[in-house]
Parts: structure tokens; C-alpha cells; sequence
């Protein structure tokens, strides 16, 4: 499965912009795209879906947000992980967003 390539360099631009002195790096997982802060993942991208890694507590919340829902990538929704459907990253700052939703939980994290 192919990632959407034009999604890939607007997060990649997005995570840059937002992660300041943490260690940025990239991994083709899943058929996509995923992006590691001080080796934690982070966000990444499923098709032409946003995938963030929001912790368990706040998995209810996101879920609950427009264009956002459960990561169900194996069939088993996965808790502390939502997808962002694109209806909801029209806008760079809606990206930033989920970005900042996702650094603000990885950054909670021993490094790896």
C-alpha cells in the first residue's frame, strides 16, 4: 500500500517545524510512512490517512473529534492511536494540531 507522497512532505515540513531539539527520523512501516521523536513514534501515514499517537489518555477524546476515529489498522482498534481522515488536514494548522497532539504525548516517553 502506497502513502499519499503530497501528506508526507506537508507532516514531514510540520514535524520539523514543531519538534525544536528532539530527534527527528523517518521509517516506511505499514505500507506507509511513519515519523519517530527520540525513537518513539509519533504520527505517520496509512494511505491517505493521518495516523497520531495520542496516548490512552486522550485516545476517547481525539476519537471523538471531527474527521478523527479509532486506528484499526490490523482489524483490532488500537488504543492511543486515531487516524485523521483527510476531510480534517485541509488545513496546515490543522495538521500542526495533530502534530502538537502527538508530540505532546511522545514527549512523555523515555528515549529509545
Amino acid at each position: 500500500m502506497a502513502f499519499d507522497e503530497t501528506l508526507g512532505q506537508r507532516l514531514r515540513a510540520a514535524m520539523e517545524a514543531e519538534c525544536g531539539h528532539d530527534t527527528l527520523t523517518e521509517k516506511r512501516m505499514f505500507g506507509g510512512l511513519g515519523l519517530m521523536v527520540n525513537g518513539n513514534m509519533a504520527c505517520g501515514i496509512i494511505g491517505y490517512n493521518l495516523m497520531v499517537r495520542v496516548g490512552p489518555g486522550a485516545h476517547e477524546e481525539c476519537i471523538a473529534l471531527p474527521h478523527a476515529g479509532p486506528m484499526d489498522f490490523t482489524g483490532r482498534p488500537m488504543n492511543g492511536y486515531v487516524y485523521v481522515y483527510p476531510e480534517g488536514l485541509t488545513a496546515d494548522r490543522e495538521l500542526r494540531t495533530w502534530v502538537r497532539r502527538g508530540l505532546a504525548f511522545v514527549r512523555t516517553l523515555p528515549p529509545k
